[in-house]
């Protein structure tokens, strides 16, 4: 009886998370469906009219989306954005938080509380002061501007996390390392990096989501020749509030690239959400 009850359990469980899968695959289904379809189509009924009418569906969109020169270009600059701005991060918190976790050198737990304390410093209190010092610098305007603040903001949280998950691992693992001659610079890479492979994952998951999807520092960032996907859909929406068969296939592409990322990482994800659970 027992079994049963848990077996009907399990059921509804499992019937549940179905549900909540599907509702939350739902917008993104309507948007890829939406993006099948011509201008004309779109305007006479929603997207959901294709289950009735399958012939309305076509990649013609598709094609006019690689031949608009703007989306195509912002394309390549949010992947020129988001990827320098994450693989920065990860590689500078994880040499960080090892220091901060393992070496010991003056003044490392004051520095670490400066580290905690620029958490709370919200974003929009940077941009015109860091705008003004790119723009002495040359930098405003820029891909590399870009991508610098988005390190300079990522960095904060970085270090905080890949620090508590490196200081978690066992001490009498690092010193057997070191009494067997192992250098600092070999015992970071050859066992604390494949350690903390979980955190290091989840990590650049959360930045590239945040740098990819960001608009806020781009309007103010990125002039028009750097701008990314998120800045020129909206500058098209305000231009030509009708381009829905442009519009439509580039919002698709630019909501599925983040989560064809997370669904790729997402073994080490959890590890690493499962990990700091049991810690």
């Amino acid at each position: 009886m027992n079994a049963v009850r848990r077996g009907l359990g399990n059921g509804v469980v499992q019937a549940f998370l179905v549900v909540i899968g599907l509702v939350w695959l739902t917008p993104l289904a309507g948007l890829f469906l939406s993006s099948l379809r011509s201008a004309e189509d779109t305007a006479k009924g929603g997207w959901w009219t294709v289950f009735t009418s399958p012939g309305q569906l076509s990649f013609d969109n598709y094609s006019a989306l690689l031949g608009n020169a703007g989306i195509s270009q912002a394309f390549w600059n949010t992947v020129l954005i988001s990827v320098p701005a994450t693989v920065l991060v990860v590689v500078i918190a994880a040499l960080a938080g090892y220091a901060f976790a393992w070496l010991d050198f003056p003044g490392r737990e004051a520095i670490f509380l400066v580290v905690v304390a620029l958490l709370v410093v919200p974003v929009q209190i940077g941009l015109l002061p860091v705008a003004k010092l790119f723009g002495q610098l040359g930098l405003f305007g820029t891909i590399p501007g870009v991508v610098l603040f988005h390190v300079a903001y990522g960095l904060p949280f970085a270090v905080f996390l890949l620090r508590n998950y490196f200081a978690e691992m066992p001490k009498e693992m690092l010193e057997a390392a070191r009494m067997d001659g192992g250098s600092e610079w070999r015992i970071f890479t050859r066992l604390v990096l494949p350690v903390g492979r979980p955190a290091i994952a989840s990590l650049a998951i959360f930045q590239f989501l945040w740098v990819w999807n960001d608009m806020l520092v781009a309007l103010l960032f990125a002039d028009s020749a750097s701008q990314p996907l998120t800045v020129e859909l909206q500058s098209q929406i305000r231009q030509f509030g009708s381009n829905i068969d442009v519009l439509a296939p580039g919002a698709f592409v630019s909501l599925v690239v983040p989560v064809v990322v997370f669904f790729a990482f997402q073994r080490h994800f959890v590890q690493g959400v499962m990990a700091g659970s049991v810690k």
